[in-house]
């Protein structure tokens, strides 16, 4: 009995570190996942350099995107952040 009410403390101390810290960090990791899965021609995006981009073409790995009117580019899409939307 002793054992066990030095180790409650140890276990709680865990519990609350997987709710406070680990658990939201994967609802966020499975949520960014879906956004780059969805991700289709002609969506504007933030990549992690801050460049607002739009996507030209999806293949598997990568992302081919434009810049500007002349300027194209392939990027991975781990480097993309989140979805621009234009704020009106």
């Amino acid at each position: 009995m002793e054992i066990l009410s030095q180790l409650l403390p140890f276990v709680i101390l865990i519990a609350i570190m997987y709710f406070v810290i680990i658990r939201p960090q994967q609802k966020e990791a499975k949520k960014r996942k879906a956004m780059i899965l969805a991700l289709a021609k002609g969506d504007k995006v933030i990549t992690s350099g801050g460049l607002i981009v739009v996507i030209h073409k999806v293949e598997e790995k990568f992302l081919s995107v434009k810049i500007n009117d002349d300027t194209m580019v392939k990027i991975t899409q781990d480097s993309v952040t989140r979805k621009y939307e234009d704020e009106a």
